[in-house]
C-alpha cells in the first residue's frame, strides 16, 4: 500500500503563518491601547523621553501594519501617534523643572486623555472599539442594536477603567506624595485595566458565559498582589498571605462553578 503524501503546496508558508499570527495579534482595541501601557510601564525618573519614544514607535508600527494589511485607519491609532509625538517633542522642549513636573503627572495626563477619547467617541456615536469590531463581524450586523450596545458598553467600561487609574494615580501623587506607591501606582491601576480587558472578551459572547468565566481569570490577580505585598513592603505580612489564599480559593471555587 502506497502512503499518500500530503500536498505541501496547499499549506501556508512559514512567512504566511507568521503574518497571519501577527494579524491576529494586531486585531482588537488592545493594539491601540498598547502604547499607553508601554508608557505606564517604562516611564519613571529620567525615562520619560525613552517611554514616549518607544510608545510613538509602537503607535506608528500599528498604524502602518493596519494600512499594509488593508485595514481601516483607526481613530485611536491616529490619536496615539499625535499624542506621543507631541509628548516627545514637549519633553525635549522643557527645562529640567518642566521635565520633572511632566514625569510626575504624565500618568494622570495619559489616563485623562484616554477618558476623553472614550467618552468623546461615545458622544460622537462612534465608540472607539467599534472600528475594531467591524473588522471581525460581518457588515450585516454593524447597525444591529446588539452590536451597537456591546460596543457602547465595552467602551464605557474602558472609560471607567481609565478614570479609576487616573484617580488612583492622582491620589498617590497629591495625597501620598509617592508616585511609585504599590497600591495607587500599580495594583489599582493594573486591576482596572485587567477588569476592562477581561470584560471585553467576556461580554460579546453569545450566549454569554456565566459570570464565573469573567471572575475566575481575575481572581488569579489576587495571588501576585499578595506576593507583591510580601516582597515590596506593600502592607503587613498577614495581608499578603490573605490575598494569596483568597486568590487560590476564589479561583478554585469559580472554576468549579463553570
Amino acid at each position: 500500500m502506497i502512503e499518500k503524501v500530503p500536498d505541501t503546496r496547499a499549506l501556508p508558508s512559514p512567512a504566511r503563518r507568521a503574518w497571519d499570527a501577527l494579524g491576529a495579534m494586531l486585531d482588537g482595541p488592545l493594539t491601540g491601547l498598547a502604547p499607553w501601557i508601554v508608557l505606564a510601564v517604562v516611564e519613571g525618573p529620567g525615562r520619560l523621553g525613552w517611554a514616549a519614544g518607544i510608545a510613538l514607535a509602537l503607535s506608528v508600527f500599528f498604524v502602518a501594519a493596519d494600512l499594509l494589511r488593508g485595514r481601516s485607519l483607526k481613530l485611536l491609532g491616529v490619536i496615539d501617534v499625535v499624542f506621543f509625538a507631541a509628548l516627545l517633542a514637549v519633553h525635549f522642549l522643557l527645562d529640567q523643572a518642566g521635565q520633572d513636573w511632566m514625569e510626575t503627572w504624565v500618568g494622570e495626563i495619559a489616563n485623562i486623555t484616554l477618558v476623553v477619547i472614550a467618552v468623546g467617541s461615545m458622544l460622537a456615536r462612534m465608540p472607539f472599539t467599534i472600528q475594531y469590531a467591524r473588522e471581525e463581524v460581518d457588515e450585516q450586523y454593524w447597525r444591529t442594536p446588539r452590536f451597537l450596545r456591546i460596543n457602547y458598553v465595552i467602551t464605557a467600561v474602558w472609560a471607567a477603567a481609565f478614570l479609576v487609574a487616573a484617580i488612583a494615580g492622582f491620589y498617590g501623587d497629591t495625597v501620598l506624595r509617592d508616585s511609585d506607591n504599590l497600591w495607587t501606582g500599580w495594583v489599582i491601576q493594573t486591576a482596572a485595566m485587567l477588569i476592562a480587558l477581561q470584560f471585553s472578551a467576556w461580554y460579546p459572547e453569545d450566549p454569554r458565559p456565566p459570570l464565573s468565566a469573567l471572575l475566575a481569570p481575575l481572581a488569579v490577580w489576587l495571588i501576585p498582589v499578595g506576593i507583591l505585598i510580601l516582597t515590596a513592603d506593600g502592607g503587613p505580612g498577614w495581608l499578603g498571605y490573605t490575598f494569596i489564599a483568597a486568590g487560590v480559593a476564589a479561583q478554585a471555587f469559580l472554576r468549579k462553578g463553570e
